[in-house]
């Protein structure tokens, strides 16, 4: 049925009832098990209620019962395109009981891999917002093909592309392969910026992109920060907060990058803050991989047992997805006595009902797809 101009002068007069319409558990929009019980008007979000848990795995109080370093594998199954993120977070939680010394090449092998996370990290989740406001796959295949690229960077290190199993208290697990430099050098220098770039350049000024995008699902920097969202949320609604520089770990203090920040709080801002904050990743990457010594890659022995001393301590990294905490404590035996996991993911996602209110529901989709979930992280 075709709409006539003065049909839609009378639509202000249609007479509508509120209804429930639940998306998901099994939804394409929902980017995993994740249901959205929304209230409508018509197709104006009135109000909506994130259900969550349908993947909870027991994933902390499996934690409890693993020795701590059966939980470094066990971190790559939270958020599975942060895998390398995972690690760190938890090795340097450990660290701080442990009071060991990271050897100096293995820190910047650590940043090295953090950065190189991100960047695949961002890469995806570009990708996928194309596919969420209706671009269906041309874009995240080409996003895709640079993350292969990583990834298979850390299937050299590693021996695996997603469960990496990488990190270990005091260093890495195994050194750098010869071939492994050259190859990172070339990505770093010569292929990223050159994706990244063609992404800015045929993305950021689209048409579409913007109509769909600007000025929908806005969150202010007033709520980013009373719903204690962080990463993405925090920068794109115009707070400059980011834990690299805020409260900084391993040896970030020691590069020159800077911290974006954008202040419109929408959709277009969460995509656009990820182009920019793949370009500083670069500057970092560029400057580890020039400045990386030669050296041992851990801290004394490898041990597949360890007892930790007595102690609590708390841990956190600035992943793709925002801060990424580990709260452990250890009772002096071989396995946490407590061991919890603070996830950006999930505290990002509380935010969706104050995004999503009196946008239509076609925007709930990009407003989702804008914070970026994986509900590996999420549910646990």
């Amino acid at each position: 049925m075709v709409v006539q101009p003065e049909e839609l002068a009378r639509l202000d007069e249609v007479r509508s009832e509120k209804i429930i319409v639940n998306m998901g558990p099994q939804h394409p929009s929902t980017h995993g098990v994740f249901q959205m019980r929304v209230l409508l008007d018509g197709e104006t979000v009135v109000d909506l209620e994130p259900v969550m848990g349908f993947m909870h795995r027991n994933h902390e109080k499996i934690g409890e019962r693993n020795a701590w370093l059966m939980n470094m594998p066990y971190t790559d199954r939270l958020d599975y395109l942060a895998q390398m993120g995972n690690n760190f977070g938890y090795a340097i939680t450990v660290e701080k009981l442990l009071g060991v010394e990271v050897p100096e090449r293995a820190e910047y092998i650590r940043v090295i891999m953090a950065e190189l996370n991100r960047i695949q990290s961002h890469m995806w989740s570009i990708g996928f917002l194309l596919n969420d406001l209706g671009a269906f796959f041309t874009p995240s295949l080409y996003c895709i093909e640079e993350r292969e690229m990583i990834l298979d960077l850390f299937e050299m290190v590693a021996g695996s592309r997603l469960m990496v199993n990488y990190f270990r208290f005091g260093g890495v697990a195994h050194d750098l392969p010869e071939e492994f430099l050259p190859l990172a050098k070339k990505l770093v220098y010569e292929r990223l910026p050159r994706a990244i770039e063609e992404l800015d350049r045929f993305l950021t000024t689209n048409e579409i992109v913007q109509v769909r995008t600007k000025g929908i699902g806005v969150l202010s920097a007033e709520q980013a920060i009373n719903l204690s969202t962080s990463g993405h949320m925090l920068r794109a609604s115009g707070v400059k907060w980011d834990l690299r520089r805020n409260d900084p770990y391993s040896i970030y203090d020691r590069f020159d990058f800077e911290i974006p920040v954008l202040y419109g709080g929408d959709i277009y801002d969460r995509y656009y803050i990820r182009i920019l904050e793949m370009w500083q990743s670069l500057r970092i990457l560029q400057q580890a991989l020039e400045q990386i010594p030669e050296g041992e890659v851990l801290a004394g022995q490898k041990k597949w047992s360890i007892r930790v001393p007595k102690g609590e301590a708390y841990g956190h990294v600035e992943n793709p997805r925002g801060e990424l905490g580990f709260y452990v404590v250890s009772d002096g035996g071989s396995n946490p006595y407590r061991y919890h996991v603070r996830s950006g993911a999930f505290i990002n996602l509380t935010a969706l009902s104050h995004m999503a209110k009196g946008y239509k529901v076609a925007d709930l989709i990009g407003i989702l797809g804008s914070i970026d979930i994986v509900l590996g992280e999420v549910d646990r």
